[in-house]
């Protein structure tokens, strides 16, 4: 299994910050953005990931990332010309992923926190590779109008998709993590461009609600879920991985320790990691790592 993470468009949200930074390389609290959708792709034993990036931040990328082999990983880039939607992310991966019978597709600034979170992606990833189709994850909140809302029942069907809806038929938000079997391309290259000239990936998701085969999982109380793509949310997530991780001493989205616990790379390995950044309260994180037992 691969997952795909799009970290382009051109974040305008955040501008003027992000009118020469890459909104996914800004710093939520004390890690880029970036590491949070990784990390959670990491967490389940994903070792393939796709980036799809501007051609013009690959290089920004590669710096921090290289090509994951320092964590036992393999990274490849996509390029992203400009921005024509979220499904379109999708075909142009094609290549790397045709041949996978279940994809994670994240958006690279939504940043989910949750004790069981692997667990229900787990059981999602195994539903799709064993059923095919899709799922969708849905999140509670008080104004369902500002999002995608999502109508499933008790067994997890989803029975309706609605696009910011006036009167929306739950207060379930359609997050940005999905997975996905290989029909998604055929799909993505099968749906017409939206009113703002994108594919959009909801018409993706409402394709596959029509052939019967679209789930939703519940994220419930105990998670917490940013879209950190405005100056507000952007702020709150920070704020919330300082505080969880002030509170218990361990950190959020940290990549090498992932790394590390998975096995995918050794102490040394964890320690040649640590020593340039073992000024900082990071680099001390992960040198405390190995003293274990």
């Amino acid at each position: 299994m691969k997952s795909v993470i799009l970290a382009g468009g051109s974040g305008t949200r955040l501008y003027p910050v992000t009118h020469v930074v890459n909104k996914h390389l800004l710093p939520i609290y004390n890690k880029p953005m970036i590491y949070y959708p990784l990390s959670l792709s990491m967490l389940i034993g994903i070792r393939e990931t796709i980036l799809v990036v501007n051609p013009q931040d690959v290089e920004n990328f590669k710096r921090l990332l290289g090509d994951g082999s320092h964590l036992g990983m393999r990274i490849d880039y996509v390029f992203q010309e400009r921005p024509r939607g979220l499904a379109e992310g999708l075909i142009l991966t094609e290549l790397y992923l045709k041949n996978q019978n279940c994809i994670l597709y994240m958006l690279g600034d939504n940043i989910f926190f949750g004790h069981d979170l692997p667990k229900i992606m787990l059981s999602a990833k195994e539903e799709v590779r064993k059923e095919g189709g899709a799922c969708v994850f849905a999140y509670y909140v008080h104004d369902p109008e500002r999002f995608g809302v999502v109508e499933f029942d008790e067994s997890g069907r989803v029975l309706s998709l609605e696009e910011k809806p006036k009167k929306p038929k739950s207060n379930y938000a359609v997050v940005g993590m999905y997975f996905y079997d290989s029909e998604v391309f055929e799909i993505a290259k099968s749906i017409k461009p939206s009113h703002r000239g994108e594919l959009e990936i909801t018409s993706v998701n409402e394709e596959y609600l029509k052939r019967g085969k679209l789930k939703a999982k519940l994220l419930g109380r105990g998670f917490a879920w940013f879209d950190a793509g405005t100056h507000e949310s952007f702020l709150e997530a920070g704020e919330f991985v300082a505080t969880i991780e002030k509170k218990t001493g361990l950190m959020i989205g940290c990549i090498e320790e992932i790394a590390y616990r998975n096995g995918w790379i050794d102490k040394e390995q964890l320690l040649k990691l640590a020593e340039p950044l073992k000024k900082t309260d990071y680099g001390k994180y992960l040198i405390n790592l190995t003293k274990e037992s």
